[in-house]
């Protein structure tokens, strides 16, 4: 078996695009792959193949990454040709040689439909891909809901309860800190186990600021007596309008003020001329989930996220 990737030749990106995807794993098209080669969110470098001795491609992997992303962020893509006897062993053969080209482990974000744990087909297909991720060393998994919002869902009201105003970058930070005082997201709890929330404020702002949406959107929350209730942070990825980030600080909690948030950031992208607003929450953050559907976004797909454990 040959693990390459598509540097090796001028045909190799041609091959990995027109690869001959099967299995119940949605694909990506030729047309995306290029396209999102064309805006740097796929390399060649980035792009791997396994082929047998006879030269015939049996798997691909794509790694994407942001346009000015110096390694890639996530792997975005994994497919092994449904003939293959030994699917984990192909597909981990192909994941070492990339994270050894790379010097990381990006995590793997894999797509799926929101009823596929009751299709045995995607079920199998899981169940490869998380053994390739033990053997890989992306051994943690998380299950994330994404929801979208769409003009049919309506416009929410204005908040009777708050009021939204820009503030500075000492009072986000200091917003950003308290917010995370509790958090139910998997990530803001792994983080603050090695970190202080100060750090990780500080961390979590560069992130957003980095993201294609601006920072003249950003809105503290607050109740009538001017006291900080939580934040809103309307956000974009290269493809959507998104919800970004938004809490309560803990206080002000169990009031259903994170509805009144939530409603915040929707009706600004709506005014902005949003067709569509996406969003995603783990699975075990209940309270955000509900918040989602009480504000009519929809559960498109579930993200089985594999990553790396995080150190202690």
């Amino acid at each position: 078996m040959r693990f390459f990737s598509a540097t090796v030749d001028p045909t190799a990106l041609d091959r990995a695009a027109a690869y001959p995807a099967d299995g119940p794993v949605a694909a990506l098209t030729a047309e995306k792959i290029r396209e999102e080669v064309d805006a740097n969110r796929f390399r060649p470098e980035w792009i791997w193949l396994a082929e047998d001795e006879g030269g015939e491609v049996l798997a691909r992997a794509l790694w994407w990454g942001r346009a000015d992303s110096e390694r890639p962020i996530a792997l975005d893509c994994l497919q092994v040709r449904s003939s293959v006897a030994d699917p984990v062993a192909v597909a981990a053969g192909l994941l070492e040689a990339g994270h050894a080209a790379f010097g990381a482990r990006p995590l793997y974000n894999l797509s799926l439909p929101a009823d596929w744990t009751s299709r045995s087909e995607l079920t199998e297909a899981v169940a490869w891909r998380r053994e390739t991720g033990l053997r890989t060393g992306l051994s943690r998994e998380i299950q994330r809901l994404r929801y979208e919002w769409t003009r049919a869902a309506g416009v929410p009201e204005a908040s009777v309860r708050l009021t939204f105003r820009e503030g500075g970058d000492e009072e986000f930070l200091e917003a950003f800190v308290r917010v995370s005082a509790g958090s139910l997201d998997e990530a803001t709890r792994d983080e603050l186990r090695t970190k202080d929330a100060r750090q990780l404020a500080e961390e979590d702002m560069e992130f957003y600021l980095d993201c294609p949406g601006e920072r003249s959107w950003w809105r503290l929350a607050e109740l009538p007596d001017g006291t900080l209730a939580g934040l809103a942070v309307p956000s974009a990825t290269p493809y959507n309008r998104n919800v970004g980030y938004l809490g309560v600080v803990p206080e002000q909690r169990g009031k259903g003020l994170i509805d009144e948030i939530l409603g915040e950031i929707t009706r600004f992208h709506a005014s902005e001329g949003a067709e569509r607003i996406t969003a995603t929450t783990d699975t075990t953050n209940v309270p955000m989930a509900a918040a989602f559907d009480r504000a009519n976004y929809e559960v498109t797909e579930i993200r089985v996220i594999l990553e790396a454990p995080r150190a202690a």
